[in-house]
């Protein structure tokens, strides 16, 4: 079953709202590994469902590759959660985050750049 535009909208405001929420915590200037396990945290307190890390495996033509792509987050099976702690993000982020949505099947994910400060500047919501 499809989710709708509406969930999915709902559901990344949700997931941004965690993110704030992180931020105004932590502040910006950490590793990204901070922020991943904190939002992790974030998330799960909030009553989603959270995988972290999640394998997603590269289709080449009739062929399936382990390639040791990892989602850092996909939340509620639906939306692809993509965390950055850099100066800024590129276009390479944007086509890095579409990318990782079509091997994964998903329609909606969240580019999240945890150095920008405030967060706001930092959130790039991309559809596919």
């Amino acid at each position: 079953m499809e989710i709708s535009g509406d969930i999915l909208r709902e559901l990344s405001h949700q997931v941004i709202g965690c993110a704030l929420e992180v931020h105004r915590e932590l502040g910006p200037g950490l590793l990204e590994s901070v922020y991943h396990r904190c939002l992790s945290q974030e998330l799960a307190c909030a009553g989603l469902e959270v995988q972290v890390e999640v394998p997603i495996p590269v289709r080449y033509k009739d062929e399936t590759f382990e390639c040791g792509f990892r989602a850092d987050l996909i939340v509620e099976r639906s939306l692809l959660v993509e965390l950055k702690s850099q100066e800024r993000l590129l276009p390479i982020h944007d086509a890095q985050l579409l990318t990782y949505l079509k091997l994964a099947n998903l329609r909606v994910g969240l580019l999240l750049n945890f150095h920008a400060a405030p967060l706001k500047n930092g959130i790039r919501r991309l559809v596919r």
